[in-house]
């Protein structure tokens, strides 16, 4: 499932699940054991591994999220509900300075303890090493001025 593309494409999105979610309500164990978390670990690797050995990962910005976590206990069905207050993320190459661990939480995963990260940073980050001013605006069919991301600046501990 790795994909390295050198002719001209500028961003690729790579979206896995077998079955199109990795929402796990339900077994939500065996459903990452068995069925999600094996092809996207050997793919994860796959990928970074390729980027590296073809001095390619400085230049390929890999980013691995979704758009919240789990919830810390188990629900009824041994699953997993959705919890926006604590989630885990993967950001490699880019530039960005590497081999770091930032934030944690709390025991259970209930709450974020030291620094938090907040997805507006994840983005401004992103659009910061793409060469994007995070900060502009855009211009609606009525001309009204909306910014692109809300006020936020970069990780400055991810920043070369």
């Amino acid at each position: 499932m790795a994909v390295v593309s050198k002719d001209q494409v500028t961003y690729v999105l790579v979206n896995y699940s077998r079955n199109n979610s990795w929402d796990t309500h339900n077994n939500n164990f065996k459903t990452l054991k068995n069925t999600l978390l094996p092809p996207m670990d050997q793919a994860a690797s796959a990928l970074l591994i390729d980027l590296e050995q073809r001095g390619m990962l400085d230049e390929v910005l890999v980013l691995m999220m979704g758009e919240m976590g789990r919830t810390p206990r188990i629900n009824k069905n041994s699953g997993r509900d959705h919890w926006p207050d604590v989630f885990s993320l993967l950001v490699a190459g880019g530039g960005l300075t590497r081999g770091q661990v930032l934030g944690s939480s709390s025991r259970h995963s209930e709450t974020p303890l030291e620094r938090p990260v907040h997805y507006h940073e994840i983005l401004a980050t992103l659009y910061h090493q793409l060469g994007i001013d995070h900060h502009q605006s855009l211009h609606d069919d009525l001309n009204r001025p909306v910014r692109i991301m809300p006020e936020s600046e970069p990780v400055s501990e991810l920043l070369p």
